[in-house]
């Protein structure tokens, strides 16, 4: 991992300076360095951590990444049977690990040797696993460091599960750069912003729905964010709400909004400085990362000119080396030296356009729609806080388009969300059932789950109401 020897050299020129805070708990560089150098002795040529945030999961971690060694992060939360098997499977397709596997020097293995399994995220059937190079991670962190403008002075707080990739890369990236990295043992809106307030925190890592739990509440509640400097959102399409309530939160913050995928790393990113005058709404999310060369490509392989749909696809030092189980050829995909995991957009004078991914895309009447367009427009739609869409089953149609809303204010009708979609979204690509919803359906990462949102309406579940 190419973290590791950059932590040697923390450790050995601010020995007592603070490293990693988790719930208020405290290691310094050396002590990080202490503590997973002991464990090295006990921790396997390939690991697997299925743990809560805490500073044990950080020293585990550390030790896992050593040498050689490869690690597997899963998330706890999953059922115990799926985490038996993801475990079983590792141990019978895990990658072959060099000599100095096993050793007990606390440093960097070679940078063409696999240090991480990632796993897609799941909870129903058994999810893909993926593999990287140390070298992958270390050409991400130069990127990211230089696109975020990342130094030793800023403290990061990433307050939700190590075990999304998300935090787990900033955990590392923080250490790489030797900036203090803080996380929550669980997220709570009052811990995170008691950490902001009593750290000094100067920039989060977070998804939109975090974002904007942490900038209503803390203006409601009086919280100080003047000393947040950035803020760096992934994981879903910032909304117009968001956006504004983070900006008068925090004030002096500018927002980074970047897309990537787990395979890829980052494709694509845009800053919004602070006092820039906000453009919510829309689909573009910036131009190439650092590092990236971005094309926009058709099935077989040929380049499509701006403005036409097709597959996202890059070349970057930063692509995993692909599956040790789950490539069913449609994931992870290289057409002619450019990878693509089938997310679909456009390049409109420079600027990079998410429609979305391809399993995602409601068929309906013959026509192709992005449930994630939908979403967008139906956010922008005045008393509406957010939407989610979705593809449900039709007779007729094939698929019919349905959203699911949470109003702004008390309650919005459906003919009022239909008469602000007007010039927003073709009617053709309009939901023909619309729900108001209590809350977001969302993962226990913080990510909005369309499938969730169709099981609610399915089972007649009481968040999830016809809207009248």
């Amino acid at each position: 991992m190419p973290f590791l020897d950059k932590l040697q050299l923390w450790a050995g020129e601010r020995p007592d300076d603070t490293a990693v805070v988790v719930g208020g708990k405290r290691l310094s560089w050396a002590d990080l360095r202490d503590a997973a150098a002991l464990r090295l002795g006990g921790t396997p040529a390939t690991a697997v951590l299925a743990e809560a945030n805490s500073l044990d999961f950080v020293v585990s971690y550390t030790a896992a990444v050593a040498g050689e060694r490869c690690c597997a992060v899963l998330d706890p939360l999953w059922p115990r049977a799926m985490i038996d098997e993801v475990t079983e499977r590792i141990g019978q397709a895990g990658p072959a690990t060099g000599p100095t596997a096993t050793g007990d020097e606390l440093s960097d293995g070679g940078p063409d040797s696999t240090f991480l399994i990632g796993l897609t995220s799941g909870t129903t059937s058994v999810p893909k696993a993926f593999t990287r190079s140390r070298r992958s991670w270390q050409v991400s962190f130069d990127a990211s460091i230089e696109f975020f403008g990342l130094t030793s002075e800023d403290r990061t707080l990433a307050p939700g599960p190590l075990s999304a990739s998300l935090n787990l890369y900033a955990l590392s990236e923080c250490l790489y750069a030797g900036a203090p990295f803080h996380t929550l043992e669980t997220f709570d809106v009052g811990d995170a912003h008691a950490a902001i307030g009593y750290d000094g925190v100067t920039r989060l890592v977070l998804v939109p729905t975090m974002l904007r739990l942490l900038s209503e509440r803390g203006l409601a509640g009086g919280v100080d964010a003047s000393g947040v400097r950035s803020i760096i959102c992934a994981g879903s399409k910032l909304d117009a709400r968001t956006l504004d309530a983070a900006r008068r939160w925090a004030p002096n913050a500018a927002i980074f909004e970047y897309y990537g995928a787990s395979e890829l790393s980052f494709v694509s990113g845009t800053r919004l400085a602070a006092g820039e005058p906000l453009d919510a709404g829309g689909t573009g999310i910036g131009g190439p990362f650092p590092g990236v060369e971005l094309r926009i490509m058709d099935d077989g392989g040929a380049e499509l000119p701006d403005g036409t749909d097709g597959n996202i696809c890059v070349r970057s030092g930063m692509v995993s080396n692909g599956y040790l189980w789950g490539d069913d050829g449609q994931a992870l995909r290289c057409l002619d030296g450019w990878y693509t995991v089938g997310d679909q957009g456009y390049v409109d004078s420079g600027v990079l356009h998410i429609l979305g991914r391809r399993s995602d895309m409601i068929i309906t009447s013959g026509r192709n729609v992005y449930p994630h367009e939908v979403e967008l427009a139906l956010a922008s739609v005045p008393g509406v806080s957010a939407a989610v869409a979705a593809g449900m089953l039709d007779d007729v149609r094939g698929q019919k388009v349905v959203a699911g809303i949470v109003p702004a204010y008390g309650s919005v009708t459906a003919t009022q969300v239909k008469t602000g979609l007007d010039g927003l979204l073709a009617r053709d690509k309009r939901p023909q059932r619309y729900f108001a919803l209590s809350e977001l359906p969302v993962t226990d990462r913080g990510k909005v789950s369309r499938r969730m949102l169709l099981d609610w309406i399915e089972n007649n579940d009481p968040r999830a109401k016809p809207l009248a």
